[in-house]
């Protein structure tokens, strides 16, 4: 396959078959390497086998393995094959890094963050094919990267986790955002140190005519703009601003940036658009246009006394309280089990709520 030309006649494990593991395999199948798989779960080996994938305890093969592609919710860490991986970790690349080989000639732009990347992902799609590109979505959003073709004359827009970037080695985007970092994932990640290093590798590989977004407002900025220094990436820093959006010469009528995490995820795709040269009147017809993503700060129901509203993929407090600072007289239902490093305070919005459940 055109794009993979250096993985030809190569030796490749995969390890992992659930969706992203499977897109990996669709696409080697295609060349000429020789592919070697494994799941831990018996189930999902049964599956890939009727799909005539080669089922191989590859870490006991005698040859020897050149690539070691590995799903992003493996941590070697903690595998059952850790030792092996821990030993190859100079082998191992992730989808990113063969999405990247496979597009070279499309303009990819890359969403991070711990809250909000999926409608800032949404909302810069809108803006885009408001002015006419040719644009896809993809990632941790919903499909995994490789189920998308050739990306030849197309724009994407990646949402990427830290899960992805962890073990990412050849990956680039030509703009690369973070929108924010607070305590997540920490389980796996173990500091918030750790956490905002993995979150920066969205910017590695990136050149001078490249842009690298960063929350000029959030408590990392600073670590994360010295990771950028010191790792002497070469692309422009750009430091998005609370008020950014404010440049726009006429109003956002849309009710659902009235809050301040959505006003936050506007500024970034605001930054994005004008270094794209999108015109203001396009972004302001996009902004006014788009509807609230399903389960984020989403009204199911509306009238004179009630408004119901789901934020169910609010899964950290941070989330949630960016929502709660959006409403008055509130009865909160929640549930879910803490995060670490999670801090749960209602100090900010404890006048807001009537009662929680």
């Amino acid at each position: 396959m055109f794009g993979l030309a250096k993985y030809q006649k190569k030796e490749i494990a995969i390890y992992g078959l659930g969706i992203t593991g499977t897109s990996v395999a669709k696409v080697f199948k295609k060349t000429n390497s020789k592919l070697y798989c494994w799941d831990d779960n018996e189930k999902v080996r049964k599956k890939a086998q009727k799909l005539k994938f080669n089922i191989s305890k590859f870490w006991l093969n005698k040859k020897n393995i050149d690539n070691i592609v590995i799903s992003p919710g493996i941590d070697i860490k903690k595998c059952k094959i850790k030792n092996y991986l821990k030993k190859n970790l100079n082998k191992i690349i992730t989808d990113l890094d063969i999405f990247f080989e496979l597009n070279k000639k499309a303009l990819i732009i890359s969403i991070t963050g711990t809250n909000g990347k999926s409608t800032t992902c949404k909302l810069l799609e809108k803006i885009l094919k408001t002015s006419k590109y040719k644009v896809k979505t993809i990632g941790n959003i919903g499909k995994p990267v490789l189920f998308e073709g050739n990306g030849k004359n197309k724009i994407f827009i990646l949402e990427v986790s830290s899960y992805q970037l962890q073990y990412s080695k050849t990956f680039r985007s030509h703009h690369a955002a973070i929108v924010n970092i607070s305590p997540d994932h920490l389980e796996r990640h173990k500091s918030m140190k750790i956490y905002a290093s993995i979150k920066s590798k969205i910017f590695s590989g990136q050149k001078k005519s490249d842009f690298s977004y960063v929350n000029s407002r959030n408590k990392y900025s600073n670590f994360v703009k010295e990771i950028h220094k010191k790792n002497k990436i070469k692309s422009k820093l750009v430091m998005v601003k609370k008020k950014d959006y404010k440049n726009l010469s006429g109003p956002i009528k849309n009710k659902y940036f009235d809050s301040e995490g959505n006003i936050e995820n506007l500024n970034f795709a605001y930054r994005i658009a004008k270094n794209l040269k999108i015109k203001n009147e396009t972004i302001i017809n996009a902004v006014n246009r788009f509807k609230s993503l399903p389960h984020r700060q989403e009204v199911f129901f509306s009238s004179k006394n009630l408004v119901c509203v789901n934020d169910s993929k609010a899964t950290s407090f941070e989330a949630s309280l960016q929502s709660l600072k959006n409403f008055n007289k509130i009865y909160w239902i929640v549930g879910g089990l803490p995060k670490k490093k999670n801090i749960f305070s209602l100090k900010s919005v404890k006048t807001k709520i009537v009662k929680a459940y």
